[in-house]
């Protein structure tokens, strides 16, 4: 498939994302202390296959390695996380150097490699001693994010200047604390709100840390964003797309613009807010760019007897999905890029995950076919650049993953590398999409760079 890259600026920033539990392992090493997600793992049955991410990618140990594999890619940036209690074991200090050490020395090796890091400070992994005191749900977590990012920014923020406090908010206050699918494995809805709450005050909070740690400094946040379509035209079910489009896209985007909370669901969830004067406008800190997280669409229909916010994601016959079951509609990501730019004022935007899993082997001759994934690849990158044509400022596109590794509750079963992981012997396979990925970054940059 030709893909036209001519709207991309010249300085796109083409890179791969990861995050510090899915691939880290060294869960014990150097003064790191338990996250909510190793305690998660280790209850009996919330991750497939009992899997947890003691080890996973080894990447603590390997990471010159995986830089080794970017240059391959010749991709330019690399979206990383931060592990809080790498860094704060205590989770409100003190600082652990040799925690700060290894981020020290991997940012380092980025540049030294020509990559350019994007360091997320908060993608999951909250120390079990915060979660104890109360967790997200709990207002002195806010500060102990900002305290934290101000320690990372301070060390690390004479050489990173793209900085992400938080990585999908809605997946920690909706599916961990309101599904409990995901840590801390909560299923309250007031529980989940007051998380919500908090975590986009820590954001703002966070914000202004990093800013006078590191003037100068890019500062986003990443959200997951839905596409969402009512599956009939029944009234019924274009108020259930409302109510979804207000969970998944509106809590979290009108809060960061200035707009507070939709009153719309606030009346849905029946939660009084633990806002405190001053809160609203510290969650409204301005930003410099917005991260964007897309993998499929959501058709939905009502479903009042559910969860909040009442409303159900149904498949489409003959619509072809990924590994997860998802839905591939790469309309979706334009869509959403568009509406960032003309609906919420987007002065720059980052896809900063877009991926998809398949059942990949390595077959006897060492290479990984994933033709899948390829298709997956060029179609979500033509609406991009053609998202970038109708006007949307797109200065970066981060693949999920770089590497296969811990999914999640979904365990190590499903991959969504670039790069295969045999997870017993840590051997990292470039994938065919990986060499594909590789073509499309050395066409838009002209360089040199080629996948071998």
């Amino acid at each position: 498939m030709t893909i036209d890259l001519a709207a991309l600026p010249e300085d796109f920033l083409w890179g791969t994302a990861t995050s510090a539990y899915q691939i880290e392992g060294a869960v014990a090493e150097d003064g790191r202390s338990p996250s909510i997600w190793d305690t998660f793992s280790h209850t009996p049955g919330k991750v497939d296959n009992g899997d947890d991410g003691d080890v996973a990618c080894d990447h603590y140990h390997r990471w010159r390695e995986d830089i080794e594999i970017m240059r391959r890619l010749g991709t330019n940036a690399y979206r990383l996380s931060v592990a809080w209690p790498r860094v704060m074991p205590g989770g409100d200090g003190p600082v652990n150097t040799k925690g700060l050490d290894y981020y020290d020395a991997l940012i380092d090796g980025l540049l030294e490699a020509g990559i350019t890091p994007s360091v997320t400070l908060y993608h999951w992994d909250l120390p079990q001693v915060l979660q104890d005191r109360g967790g997200w749900p709990a207002r002195d977590t806010a500060h102990h994010l900002a305290a934290y990012a101000s320690a990372v920014a301070e060390r690390l923020g004479d050489r990173v200047r793209h900085w992400t406090t938080l990585n999908e908010p809605l997946c920690s206050a909706w599916i961990g604390h309101l599904e409990g699918r995901m840590a801390p494995g909560l299923a309250d809805l007031t529980t989940a709100v007051r998380a919500s709450y908090h975590l986009l005050l820590g954001h703002g909070l966070a914000t202004q840390a990093i800013r006078a740690a590191a003037p100068g400094a890019q500062i986003g946040i990443v959200n997951n964003l839905g596409s969402i379509e009512a599956a009939t035209d029944r009234p019924e079910d274009v108020a259930a797309a409302k109510r979804l489009d207000g969970h998944t896209n509106r809590w979290w985007l009108d809060p960061v613009h200035g707009r507070g909370f939709p009153a719309d669901m606030v009346e849905v969830y029946g939660v009084e807010l633990p806002e405190v004067a001053g809160d609203l406008e510290t969650m409204a800190a301005p930003l410099d760019w917005l991260g964007l997280n897309y993998y499929f669409p959501s058709h939905v229909v009502d479903d009042p007897t559910g969860p909040a916010p009442y409303a159900r994601q149904i498949r489409r016959p003959g619509v072809p999905v990924t590994a997860m079951d998802w839905e591939i509609e790469a309309a979706g990501i334009e869509s959403l890029l568009l509406r960032l730019t003309n609906e919420y004022g987007a002065r720059r935007l980052y896809v900063t995950e877009n991926g998809s899993a398949y059942p990949d082997v390595v077959r006897p001759d060492g290479t990984v076919h994933d033709p899948e994934r390829v298709a997956y690849l060029e179609q979500h990158l033509a609406a991009c650049a053609s998202a970038a044509r109708k006007g949307a400022p797109l200065a970066g596109y981060f693949a999920w993953s770089l590497l296969d590794n811990f999914e999640w509750a979904y365990g190590y079963d499903k991959r969504f590398g670039l790069v295969h992981v045999d997870y017993k012997t840590q051997v990292r396979t470039i994938k065919g999409s990986g060499h594909r990925y590789a073509e499309i970054v050395r066409e838009h940059l002209g360089g040199a760079s080629r996948a071998a």
